[in-house]
């Protein structure tokens, strides 16, 4: 245990430390409880020998004022600083309970599509709301994702460690010695090209990069540039494209790997212009929470003055992703949602068709049973000579004989039967005219049913 502190030991008159958390060449994380409150808590503070560092102590402070003006579930929460009596600051978080996730990676391998969009969409919200404060990370890494369980056992994820961090709001402070340029800001394996370059000239752009490398990192549980010696690392990131991640794991769907190289573009102006046009591109392969975390990210920016992403990243984006996935289930009730109103609507116009047809076929002359003299209908009903009836009738040829039924109920009247309907009406009016013998009376048949 450091020689700055042993357990049991009371600092600043109201924490008593339990054990040390995880301690490094300038600070050490402690767990503590706070007598008064009887709440466990987090202490940070800087050991004795880094207070000779100016710059380690700026970058302390700097994460102090940064975390606590980030008001997200996903930041780890700072409730206060001060000083103990040796000199060295402190400052007070939430105590977390869990590990970062460069451990869950290494112990669980690469991680499902929906799990990995997931812990990557938490970590934007934290991001942009950062971003919206002009805060760049910096720094972002699996080890400063650390994984925790919310009440309800649910995943959450808390960015830790804007000790790098560099605000880009108008008016803001040099960064003391923290600019040197020997000094190398942030780890090799995440930094953008233009962070290796200049720590000074980055933009929020240079988080988006981080989030590719660590999204890469977790789908395939290798980084995209790998190298034995600094300088060539460096190089690669530099100059060399990263390794196609289909190589690594060929199932993943296009339009994601299309999106987490975008991310890893060497000149910035090619990759997401913010987290919110990230979040959109990832939301269709994510959990069904995805999209509504998305639109938490874009309404950030938005509120902050940056353009929001357009519409069309994301239908182009869910438009490719189709059939090439299945972990698309935000996607599913949304487009079924959507589908009703043109259901209604087709079941209507079904209606609407079918009651005209309807009324068509009964207004139609041919289909209807004889019952007034027409000149374009046959009649089949014959009377008897001595009761015929005021109105001229036409008759027309006799029926068949009554032993073949089939025959005459087979079919309704043709359109060639009823063309030749005038010229029956002239041969049997001819007939009478020249004193015909009057048929016998035949019962009515109609022509729709074929029965007599």
């Amino acid at each position: 245990m450091s020689n700055e502190v042993h357990e049991g030991q009371i600092l600043a008159g109201k924490f008593r430390i339990e054990r040390v958390l995880g301690q490094g060449g300038m600070g050490v994380v402690v767990a503590a409880t706070h007598l008064q409150l009887d709440e466990r808590v987090a202490l940070k503070f800087l050991l004795p020998d880094a207070l000779a560092n100016p710059e380690a102590v700026e970058r302390f402070a700097r994460e102090a004022r940064a975390a606590v003006k980030i008001k997200s579930e996903h930041v780890a929460r700072v409730s206060d600083v001060g000083t103990l009596e040796s000199g060295s600051p402190y400052m007070v978080m939430e105590y977390l309970q869990g590990e970062d996730l460069a451990a869950w990676v290494r112990r669980n391998g690469a991680m499902a599509v929906p799990e990995a969009i997931e812990f990557l969409l938490q970590a934007g919200e934290a991001i942009a709301e950062a971003h919206a404060l002009g805060i760049v990370h910096r720094d972002l890494k699996p080890a400063n994702l650390f994984v925790t369980r919310r009440v309800d056992g649910s995943p959450c994820i808390k960015v830790l460690d804007f000790g790098i961090s560099k605000l880009t709001v108008p008016g803001a402070a040099p960064e003391f010695g923290m600019t040197k340029t020997h000094t190398i800001m942030g780890s090799p394996l995440y930094m953008s090209p233009e962070q290796m370059s200049s720590s000074r000239n980055v933009d929020m752009r240079t988080d988006i990069w981080a989030l590719g490398v660590i999204l890469y990192e977790t789908l395939t549980g290798r980084v995209p540039f790998e190298a034995e010696t600094m300088p060539q690392l460096c190089g690669m990131i530099l100059q060399d494209p990263p390794r196609p991640i289909h190589e690594l794991r060929p199932d993943l769907p296009l339009p994601l790997q299309h999106a987490v190289l975008r991310c890893l573009e060497k000149n910035r102006e090619h990759r997401f212009n913010n987290v919110a046009e990230l979040a959109y591109a990832l939301a269709p392969f994510g959990l069904p929470s995805a999209m509504r975390s998305a639109d938490r990210i874009s309404r950030v920016l938005s509120a902050a003055g940056f353009p929001s992403a357009p519409p069309a990243v994301v239908s182009a984006v869910s438009s490719r992703a189709g059939s090439g996935t299945s972990t698309n289930f935000g996607a599913s009730s949304e487009a079924r949602k959507s589908r009703t109103p043109l259901v209604v609507a087709l079941c209507l116009l079904g209606l609407l068709l079918g009651g005209a047809l309807l009324f068509l076929t009964r207004k139609n002359p041919a289909l209807e049973p004889a019952s007034e003299p027409s000149s374009a209908k046959p009649i089949v009903a014959t009377s008897p000579p001595s009761a015929l009836p005021s109105a001229p009738q036409v008759l027309e040829p006799p029926l068949p004989a009554p032993s073949a039924p089939a025959a005459s109920a087979s079919a309704a009247p043709s359109v060639a039967s009823i063309k030749a309907a005038p010229k029956l009406k002239t041969k049997v009016a001819g007939a009478k005219a020249k004193g015909a013998p009057p048929q016998s009376a035949a019962p009515a048949i109609d022509p729709l049913d074929g029965r007599r």
